[in-house]
């Protein structure tokens, strides 16, 4: 197995895995560089303090009958080699397994999915804007690329987006609320913009409160089976 770096483990939650008690673990390093990420020191693919994946699992061994499920968060998951023996290794312990993903790596995304029992897929902006958030040329075609994929595998899954106005307006977020609804997605939410770990300083001094309002929710509510919003 080739290692897996965890740069933090969320030992018990019922939020990232809706409906499951679960742990969290956040593996090191993310291909993308978005402005209002709060976990910015997941971003560098090597850190001072992480955690090894034996402990990790030593850590589940104890937890078996506690737990529901393990979420590999990050950071990007994806962005590891290691990731796909990693969940095999905990589906062998008797846990569900969740994905978080902004789906910058499609085919591995593809080799992960049959093993998956949810995903959470972060969609950043409106695809043709994409670089702008994510400070990395051609993200927005693999990002809806790997959004293709988990809609055609089946498997549960939730797409949400993180919203700040000074980086996707009201218009961009209606249109790309319809590309969603018209490829597949069934489950929607958007996330309000958390000025907690974020480095910079410009979009976390914005107050965003109030920005996602009634108005924009009853403009993308019916184009989803489920539409929620998470306030800050």
């Amino acid at each position: 197995m080739q290692p897996l770096t965890i740069g933090g483990v969320t030992p018990l939650t019922s939020t990232d895995y809706p409906g499951h008690l679960s742990a969290v673990m956040f593996c090191q390093g993310c291909a993308w560089r978005c402005g209002y990420c709060h976990n910015a020191h997941l971003i560098p693919r090597k850190a001072e303090t992480v955690v090894s994946w034996p402990w990790v699992k030593q850590f589940l061994e104890r937890r078996r009958g506690l737990l529901d499920a393990v979420v590999f968060s990050g950071g990007e998951p994806t962005l590891q080699g290691g990731l796909l023996d990693a969940v095999k290794e905990t589906r062998a312990l008797g846990y569900k397994v969740a994905l978080h993903t902004g789906g910058p790596y499609p085919r591995r995304l593809d080799k992960l999915l049959p093993y998956l029992d949810w995903v959470g897929m972060d969609i950043k902006a409106d695809f043709e804007n994409y670089d702008a958030t994510t400070g990395v040329p051609g993200s927005g075609i693999k990002a809806l690329e790997s959004a293709h994929r988990v809609i055609a595998s089946g498997v549960d899954c939730e797409f949400r987006t993180t919203v700040h106005p000074a980086l996707i307006s009201k218009e961009r977020l209606l249109a790309l609320a319809k590309t969603l609804s018209g490829i597949g997605v069934k489950n929607y939410v958007l996330q309000e913009f958390r000025p907690t770990g974020c480095v910079n300083a410009e979009l976390a001094a914005v107050n965003t409160a109030g920005y996602v309002d009634e108005e924009l929710c009853h403009a993308i509510r019916p184009m989803f089976e489920s539409f929620a919003v998470r306030r800050g």
